[in-house]
């Protein structure tokens, strides 16, 4: 009888893969060998694969091109990064060193964006995209990166009273974008999206603000739906209506020539994944050509503001099992060295699942568990994987210390943490490591973060 760990994943899931594998009976990320990292630096601790991050960009953009030679598509693709998907710096200039553009979405994303041209890492031609509700101190620091010559700064309009404020705060004429308010899926609580401008109204809005405006000129339409690129036939239809705008404002307005179809790649949450990126791609670009071909106008320069995709399978988070609870005949607590709330908030707030592995035992027998946090709060457990409705690993034994690993991690988990801040029970955020790899291909780590400690916090709470 197979009981052993190995044997579950195995006839799980397809495994190896191109992430993971085993090395005497120990897990590998990349060739990255987990528990030689615990070993150097212990747990909890999250790292950040550097070269995850350069490998996607760079997939996205070959798939691009293909499906622009494909289609005999005459036009350009720029890839931009969202960069509230993680805002570090160590990210930022990964992303960077591959030749793309960025997307900010509040007034201190332009602050990074002045730090990192200080730097030389972007100069005046990248694109930065200002999407987002538009408040005061960003409205300045958009005008002011206008100012100063940033001529491929292009806010996207989002409201009524956003592009007289803009206008306001510069003599510079300067592009401009315009947000579509896509319908939302029909399940969803509301029906439209609260960011851009209706789908009928887009049209009045340039004829009635922008076509007279000497300082600005349309240049970009700006598409993009909560539930991301899927495929299914509510993607499409909402495509096809912004597409359908697009024609309508193209024929009127010669200035405009490119099209932001925004982000919402998905990332892996499962061994079992299974997303054909390369038949997306090119569909959509299909589809656009398409539409154009028969309206008669030139096909949109392409964006994409991919975060989640560029930086999520580049993060991982790995914990002890500190001891397990039996708590009746049937559920098994295996506790974590730290707290799903504080350390991976979207599998709290949002059900989010992740893919998670056990690092080490996997000679060992396995055995159904539920995994739980250190705070005293109800909700902070982790009891499910996506495909399977529950969580195995190698049995607990007192002296044979488990340690387990969630991947795919590197989006979004820090800035909703409250990343150096509070944690919820006081539970500290754990160390930070960043491994990366040498011109010769070898891996290298370095501390980035050391694990919060009780000063940090008691200097924010006063004492």
């Amino acid at each position: 009888m197979n009981t052993k760990y190995i044997d579950l994943i195995d006839q799980t899931y397809y495994f190896p893969s191109a992430e993971f594998k085993l090395q005497n009976q120990q897990l590998q990320f990349h060739d990255i060998d987990l528990m030689q990292l615990v070993e150097q630096y212990g747990a909890p601790l999250k790292f950040t694969y550097l070269p995850k991050i350069s490998e996607n960009i760079n997939l996205a953009k070959s798939w691009f091109d293909a499906a622009f030679a494909k289609a005999n598509y005459k036009a350009s693709y720029n890839y931009c990064y969202c960069t509230k998907s993680s805002h570090f710096k160590h990210v930022l200039d990964t992303a960077l060193k591959n030749d793309i553009h960025i997307e900010t979405s509040s007034a201190f994303d332009i602050n990074i964006v002045n730090k990192l041209k200080a730097e030389g890492k972007i100069t005046d031609e990248t694109y930065v995209i200002c999407n987002g509700f538009k408040r005061e101190q960003y409205i300045d620091n958009i005008t002011a990166l206008i100012n100063n010559g940033h001529k491929n700064c292009i806010p996207i309009i989002d409201n009524y009273e956003e592009l007289g404020l803009l206008t306001a705060g510069t003599n510079h004429r300067f592009n401009v974008g315009i947000r579509i308010a896509s319908e939302e899926e029909p399940k969803f609580e509301f029906y439209t999206s609260r960011l851009g401008i209706g789908y009928k109204n887009i049209l009045n809005f340039y004829k009635n603000q922008i076509d007279k405006n000497e300082q600005v000129s349309l240049k970009m339409l700006h598409f993009f739906i909560n539930t991301g690129i899927r495929d299914n036939a509510y993607y499409w239809n909402e495509l096809h209506k912004c597409l359908k705008v697009y024609v309508s404002l193209k024929k009127v307005c010669p200035s405009l020539d490119s099209l932001n179809i925004g982000g919402g790649f998905p990332i892996k949450n499962s061994l079992a994944f299974d997303f054909d990126y390369a038949y997306m791609i090119e569909e959509i670009v299909q589809q656009i050509k398409l539409v154009c071909d028969e309206a008669g106008v030139n096909v949109p320069h392409l964006f994409t503001e991919f975060g989640s995709f560029t930086v999520g399978e580049s993060g991982g988070a790995i914990y002890k099992i500190l001891y397990q609870k039996q708590q009746n005949d049937r559920e098994k607590w295996n506790m974590i060295n730290s707290s799903f709330i504080t350390t991976l908030p979207d599998s709290w707030a949002i059900n989010k699942r992740f893919i998670m592995l056990a690092l080490n035992r996997w000679n060992d027998e396995y055995e159904r568990v539920l995994l739980g946090g250190l705070t005293c709060d109800s909700d902070d457990y982790y009891n499910s994987e996506q495909n399977v409705n529950a969580i195995y690993l190698p049995k607990y034994h007192k002296d044979k210390d488990l340690y387990i690993g969630f991947f795919n991690v590197g989006a979004y988990q820090e800035s909703i943490g409250g990343y150096g801040g509070l944690q919820h029970c006081l539970i500290p955020a754990p160390k930070h490591v960043i491994i990366d790899r040498d011109e010769e291909g070898n891996i290298t780590t370095r501390l980035f973060k050391e694990q919060q400690t009780s000063e940090q916090m008691l200097d924010i709470l006063g004492y």
